[in-house]
């Protein structure tokens, strides 16, 4: 009869998966919606830019893809470092905590935009020296320069965002960012066309705007901040732990970093390595479809992985394994079919996709031919980029970062060149080296997430951010003294550093 009780136990209900799926969509759907709003904002960028010419088009595209690579990628992997503690201290109610750690990531995210900046001021000369064009460079330079101010908004933005996703709260972003978006539009076409600042005019709208949407956010946490508010409690300092907590908070932040770096840098360096394919500039025209194309697609997968982030941390904060098991079944069975999705809409619309961007016969030949296997990467992706979600509910971003290593660059790395360069196989060769760096990326993640022993994952959240547990983070062969007991806890179950 206890066997029997137990079994029943073990698998849940229609109706608690009918409720997780709830639970998911609503922190995931404005998410969703509110990266399609950022892809229409950059896409209003490239237009108002090509609008100018195709010199300052050139120039934009250089630079935008310098800032992504040394700066936004940097500061939003950064951030995500703060989830594993918001996401499980809001779960455990540990309001101090939380807050600290969202005014900690805040500070760390503008220091690091300091080398950030000059750097960016440093991008002509830099350029100059890799013999890039004198004319490109020189826009490039000027659109980097004005963008500088972008750092200080996303250092406040980014952290925000997943201090209000760690409580499930999504839809305001969604609102705030939709609005801000809306002023973006006439903003842009006044000071590039009417002011005629061109390029100068085009960064100054895109800070302006992300500062328009901290306003906005800003101004709905002061209307609904409550006395149990997380930033309306007092902060507890002078503890013993303050040390070994701003240590913790760095360790997630570089890991995080290193796992969004590591797999958005690969895009970049594929696109480059298409600069030296026979017919550059038909390689390069379909690698910059793919990279729209995959930018579109990823929206799905990053509100997937951001919820399942959540869902995880607060229920592993909240002492309840069986729920944050749950979540991720119910995430990865969500994002298997958002998958399925991607591979129906490259496979068949690949003709009709690529004529929004081009007519050369050229680039649509080719486009048609990679697609489908952009939408089989997609297969994995999916799941990969939401099992990284899990990693960091659980606090074990580190794993993914790992993985993301060998994956891309000691498997997807050199097979690209060898398929595209020995075999002359050309861009379908590059795709082919994305797809094995893909596959192997989700194959090892998702052995993680099914030997994940969930009640272990409980007992290490209630370590980490705990009001009457340990202090220090739970480490190999260490006694976890918590409120029950002693606990022993495995080496195999203790997160990577």
């Amino acid at each position: 009869m206890l066997a029997e009780e137990k079994s029943q136990k073990t698998y849940p209900t229609i109706a608690e998966v009918g409720d997780e799926i709830k639970r998911v969509a609503d922190i995931g759907f404005p998410i969703a919606a509110m990266s399609l709003v950022g892809y229409l904002k950059n896409m209003i960028l490239v237009v108002c830019m090509g609008r100018l010419g195709s010199l300052e088009l050139a120039g934009g595209a250089l630079a935008i893809g310098f800032t992504n690579i040394t700066g936004y990628s940097v500061l939003s992997g950064l951030a995500m470092g703060m989830e594993p503690l918001c996401s499980q201290a809001f779960g455990s109610q540990n309001l101090s905590l939380l807050s600290q750690t969202l005014r900690r990531t805040i500070l760390i995210l503008l220091i690091a935009s300091l080398p950030i900046s000059l750097l960016w001021l440093k991008l002509e000369s830099f350029m100059l020296i890799i013999h890039q064009d004198p004319d490109i460079t020189r826009v490039a330079s000027i659109y980097c320069c004005f963008a500088i101010p972008d750092l200080i908004a996303n250092s406040f933005l980014h952290p925000l965002r997943i201090y209000l996703r760690s409580k499930g709260t999504t839809w305001p972003l969604l609102w705030c960012t939709l609005l801000a978006t809306l002023l973006h539009i006439p903003l842009v076409i006044f000071l590039t066309f009417k002011l005629k600042l061109g390029v100068p005019g085009i960064a100054i709208s895109s800070f302006v705007t992300n500062f328009f949407t901290l306003f906005f956010l800003l101004l709905y946490m002061l209307n609904t901040r409550a006395p149990k508010d997380p930033l309306s409690v007092p902060l507890i300092t002078g503890t013993p732990t303050r040390g070994k907590e701003w240590g913790m908070l760095i360790r997630f932040c570089i890991q995080s970093c290193l796992g969004v770096c590591l797999e958005w840098w690969w895009y970049e360096f594929m696109t480059i390595l298409a600069g030296y394919l026979y017919n550059p500039r038909v390689a390069l025209a379909t690698a910059g479809i793919v990279i729209q194309t995959t930018s579109l697609m990823y929206t799905l997968p990053t509100a997937l992985s951001a919820s399942v982030s959540t869902r995880v941390g607060n229920e592993l904060g909240a002492g309840q394994p069986e729920r944050a098991c749950l979540s991720t079944v119910v995430a990865l069975g969500l994002a298997l079919a958002s998958s399925i999705l991607g591979l129906l809409w490259t496979t068949v619309g690949r003709e009709r996709w690529g004529r929004v961007f081009t007519s050369d016969g050229e680039v649509l030949q080719m486009t048609a031919a990679v697609l489908p296997i952009i939408g089989v990467c997609e297969l994995a992706n999916c799941p990969q980029t939401t099992s990284c979600g899990i990693l960091r509910g659980s606090a074990r971003p580190g794993i993914g970062a790992g993985i993301n290593l060998y994956s891309f660059y000691l498997v997807g790395a050199p097979v690209a060149i060898v398929l595209a360069f020995v075999w002359e196989l050309g861009l379908v060769g590059l795709c082919y080296g994305l797809l094995a760096a893909q596959v192997t990326c989700v194959v090892s993640i998702l052995i993680v997430v099914y030997r994940t022993d969930w009640e272990s994952e409980s007992l290490k959240a209630k370590s980490l951010v705990g009001k009457g547990s340990c202090d220090a983070f739970v480490h190999a062969d260490q006694t976890v003294k918590c409120e029950q007991g002693i606990v022993f806890l495995n080496e195999s179950n203790v997160p990577q550093r």
